[in-house]
């Protein structure tokens, strides 16, 4: 028998809270957010490219991210090259068997990463083995490396030149902070590349 404290009502009220109260602490990290917008921005305007990772929820995020530049976020304008390191069965598959699924994307880091490229990195409990070994080989390539982390950071955090850690200890709170930072980013980017 259900009881009002797990009621389905009682559970979305409690969820819209928890949601409320993550964003409110998200604006402590407005200079980090403006700092990665402005290392994107820089990056595609220069020619560079975006290289974005993550596993199961962070990979779909992933996803949608790449897909906002490399297709479109709200204006019509010009594609920018955005790969989804998360993606590509064939790919990923032959390396997590040749190499081991800790250099998952570190691999894909050396084969398609330059220097002034953007590394962006997403792990909600930051304890991700191959998230940190990509982060190490971006830092080693001389790429921009941003870490989208939550909890206290685990295992990625220090390594990242910049970390935007979502507070909070819910995996669903967290993932919904990181897709509102990349959508904000998308936001801060998408001003700055002009129209089509």
């Amino acid at each position: 028998m259900r009881t009002a404290m797990n009621s389905p009502g009682e559970i979305l009220r409690k969820a819209i809270a928890d949601s409320r109260a993550s964003l409110d602490a998200m604006a402590q990290l407005e200079p980090e957010i403006v700092r990665g917008a402005d290392a994107v921005t820089g990056c595609l305007t220069a020619g560079g490219k975006l290289l974005v990772c993550g596993n199961g929820g962070s990979a779909a995020d992933a996803a949608d991210f790449t897909t906002e530049f490399a297709c479109r976020f709200a204006d019509d304008r010009r594609p920018y090259p955005a790969l989804n390191l998360s993606q590509g069965g064939s790919l990923l598959t032959a390396t997590a068997n040749d190499y081991g699924f800790d250099e998952l994307f570190a691999r894909q880091v050396q084969a398609f990463g330059s220097k002034g490229d953007v590394l962006i990195a997403i792990s909600t409990s930051g304890r991700s083995k191959n998230i940190r070994r990509a982060l190490e080989e971006g830092r080693a390539r001389g790429l921009r490396t941003i870490a989208l982390l939550g909890r206290e950071g685990g295992d990625c955090r220090g390594i990242a030149e910049l970390e935007l850690i979502a507070p909070g200890n819910s995996t669903a709170r967290i993932q919904e902070m990181h897709k509102f930072v990349l959508h904000t980013v998308c936001e801060i980017a998408e001003t700055h590349l002009g129209k089509k």
